[in-house]
């Protein structure tokens, strides 16, 4: 193996860990941070009186979270070419984003029969 084939497959290889890793600090800060109803793991809001839509705010903060910052690495995708190794890494961060959004949707929406969440909605 050439020294450039090398040092291409060990930057591929760190630019793929950028973006999975910046997944995993997304969901652990993210939701550690931020309340999203109907999530059994979310921080819950200290019961305050709010108009209806600083209560929404408030409901869906992980959500709105995930949405504008998944929306500023598409505009930073769409900027870039995606067959640099950059444009690769930013659409690694846009899947990983896609793919916490997805979480968060699917466990607020599904529970698992004799789960904490499952006995909650019941």
């Amino acid at each position: 193996m050439q020294k450039s084939d090398c040092r291409s497959k060990t930057l591929a290889f760190f630019g793929n860990a950028i973006a999975d890793w910046s997944g995993v600090l997304l969901t652990v800060l993210a939701t550690k941070g931020l309340f999203e109803i109907g999530s059994g793991e979310s921080k819950r809001p200290p019961h305050r009186i709010f108009t209806p839509v600083r209560k929404f705010l408030e409901e869906h903060s992980l959500t709105i979270f995930l949405l504008v910052t998944g929306v500023v690495w598409v505009a930073v995708f769409v900027k870039m070419d995606p067959q640099s190794r950059w444009g690769q890494v930013v659409g690694n961060i846009v899947s990983e984003w896609t793919q916490v959004l997805g979480l968060v949707w699917l466990t607020k929406r599904f529970f698992a029969r004799g789960s904490k969440e499952g006995s909650r909605s019941s």
